[in-house]
């Protein structure tokens, strides 16, 4: 059996997150990962809205399910990350490009400034930044197609 970890956490009438300590300060907070693209489901702090650590979790598997819903609830509606599962086309091989994409939330197209606008991450991870600030991930690019392999490779 888990232990219960020593806070409480729960929506206010505005939807916003509030923490609970043990001392029984109550305070609005938000969840952060520490490394979310290589261990998104380790290493999570809430924080107070200005930024101070409220509680550290290890693991979010570690937390009771009505506490990890709400933890993960809260993740999910401040990051948003698409991952590109296939690269359908570019309007040109020199940048600015438009790229047509098939990510994990359908298909859209990106403008790419520029070739330094794609982040090398771990092993074989790319984020790439569209001019709209809005961060693509490619978890594994030997994972995709062989099309969209050869139309990335003109950009790396």
């Amino acid at each position: 059996m888990k232990p219960s970890p020593n806070f409480r956490l729960c929506r206010d009438g505005f939807g916003r997150l509030v923490f609970t300590g043990a001392g029984g300060r109550a305070c609005e907070a938000t969840s952060v990962r520490a490394f979310p693209i290589s261990a998104p489901d380790e290493g999570i702090v809430l924080v107070d809205p200005h930024g101070r650590e409220l509680a550290w979790i290890d693991r979010l598997s570690d937390l009771p399910a009505d506490l990890r819903e709400l933890v993960a609830d809260e993740l999910a509606s401040r990051e948003f990350m698409p991952v590109i599962l296939r690269i359908v086309d570019v309007s040109s091989f020199a940048t600015p490009s438009t790229w047509t994409v098939v990510t994990d939330h359908g298909e859209t197209k990106l403008i790419l400034k520029g070739e330094e606008d794609i982040r090398r991450l771990a092993a074989s991870a790319l984020l790439i930044a569209d001019s709209n600030g809005i961060q693509y991930l490619i978890r594994d690019r030997q994972a995709l197609d062989a099309q969209s392999r050869k139309i990335l490779d003109r950009f790396l």
